[in-house]
């Protein structure tokens, strides 16, 4: 067992990466798993929706169990898990294997992050929780930006080794799981504080954020293909850049959590994404759209870091559970955004753009109002 804290909380970081890193990592792969799997491009895409449905179910639930479980256990036997399903989508003979494997990464990636967090917030000081929040946020960013990058390489190559270089690291960390033992019988926590009026309110709050001004980056790719039709490549390094600019932001804005409070920092961190949201219409060039895009992936990272400080202090006794509980809202709120928005790109991308920035508005009316309770 390693006790070096620096390394530990370095095995939270990657473990963070680990999440959003799987998820994208298949994007610039369709040709080739069509061309493997002698499929459609609809059904090929069936392994990235049915990676994150099964996730965001199992966000209800997953932190509570873990917390009953053991964080430790848990976080060690969903590692495994994830490397087991990682080399099954590698070997995987057809398409439905290959999305069966997807599926059950997702499982397993719900069940890591929440308790990485819970855990992460009883190894350091109150006082600094923000700042770690910041980093692990920023290697989620960070996972985010660099899984296409794998994903695109690892296409030009050969697929599968994506999914054996995610394998591997997953044993990894399995060695490093978060501290925390079983809670059976009366000390297990429950899952009926969790649908109170104030922990639901919070997680639509998110939902309507990632819906809107922290999930409008899938709105920025198509209008960038769609409006100003750039390439593929030009596309991704827009998006690249406001994934780095939240990776480098994170710990920034993390600080300032520590500094002046969640409350206090909530407020402008919705307005301030909510408004760059709103300015991405004046982008009627690749680079316009790629600065005000950098300016406010920036920005919408420090509501992401917002929302997990909360989740993860709201309910001290049962920290993963919470934690896990408005993620699951946050990742419905990523899918839901895209299909309502991305239809209105072809006919206005400005109106798509501003109905997006406007559920941040929404989002903090309904946070504000749950943390008043």
């Amino acid at each position: 067992m390693v006790t070096n804290p620096s390394l530990r909380r370095l095995a939270f970081y990657i473990g963070g990466f680990l999440g959003p890193f799987g998820t994208v990592v298949i994007v610039p792969m369709f040709p080739e798993l069509r061309r493997s799997f002698d499929a459609s491009s609809s059904a090929v895409n069936l392994g990235f929706s049915l990676y994150l449905i099964p996730f965001a179910i199992a966000l209800l639930f997953s932190g509570t169990v873990g917390e009953r479980l053991g964080r430790r256990r848990t976080v060690r036997a969903t590692y495994l898990l994830y490397a087991v399903a990682s080399v099954a989508a590698a070997l995987a003979p057809n398409l439905p294997l290959f999305i069966a494997a997807r599926a059950l990464q997702g499982v397993a990636n719900a069940f890591i992050t929440p308790l990485l967090l819970a855990g992460l917030a009883e190894m350091v000081p109150a006082e600094r929780f923000g700042r770690e929040v910041g980093i692990y946020s920023s290697f989620q960013a960070l996972g985010s930006g660099i899984g296409p990058l794998v994903g695109g390489l690892a296409a030009d190559t050969a697929w599968q080794g994506a999914f054996f270089g995610t394998a591997v690291v997953a044993v990894v960390l399995a060695l490093l799981p978060p501290e925390g033992e079983p809670r059976p019988g009366a000390a297990a926590p429950s899952f009926r504080p969790l649908l109170t009026p104030r922990l639901i309110g919070l997680g639509v709050a998110f939902l309507l954020a990632a819906a809107g001004p922290v999930g409008v980056a899938v709105l920025v790719g198509v209008t960038a293909r769609d409006v100003l039709d750039v390439s593929g490549t030009a596309a991704g390094l827009i998006l690249f850049g406001g994934a780095m600019a939240a990776m480098v932001m994170g710990p920034v804005w993390g600080r300032l959590l520590d500094r002046f409070g969640v409350r206090q920092t909530l407020a402008p961190m919705v307005l301030g994404a909510s408004a760059l949201a709103a300015l991405l219409p004046l982008g009627r060039s690749a680079f316009t759209l790629a600065v005000l895009w950098i300016a406010g992936g920036a920005v919408a990272a420090g509501v992401a870091v917002v929302f997990q400080a909360l989740g993860a202090t709201v309910m001290p006794e049962n920290r993963g559970g919470a934690l896990s509980f408005l993620l699951s809202f946050r990742f419905v709120g990523h899918a839901l955004g895209p299909a309502l928005f991305v239809p209105l790109v072809s006919d206005t991308a400005t109106t798509a753009l501003l109905l997006a920035a406007s559920l941040g508005l929404a989002s903090l009316a309904v946070a504000t109002a749950s943390l008043r309770n």
